[in-house]
């Protein structure tokens, strides 16, 4: 962690957090699925609003539109733990 007086290097941990080409992939569509429910009106910047998958990624989920839905960030972390 970071000293208050040292600067973050921001390029060493975002090599860090997405090592394989599947994260660098599941990532991008991340952003592109957050751009296109931006311009659709059903969230804005900084709402505290995330985009979910119904069915998890991780259990088979797609990131098809039938399986995303617009939940708060607080509802989308604690669901997360299950």
């Amino acid at each position: 962690m970071p000293t208050p007086n040292s600067k973050r290097n921001y390029k060493k941990e975002h090599a860090r957090q997405y090592k394989t080409d599947k994260q660098k992939k599941d990532q991008i569509k991340k952003v592109q699925t957050r751009r296109e429910f931006e311009k659709n009106g059903r969230v804005k910047k900084k709402d505290g609003k995330e985009i979910d998958h119904k069915k998890p990624l991780a259990k088979g989920g797609s990131h098809s539109k039938g399986n995303l839905r617009v939940v708060s960030r607080h509802t989308n972390r604690v669901k997360s733990k299950k």
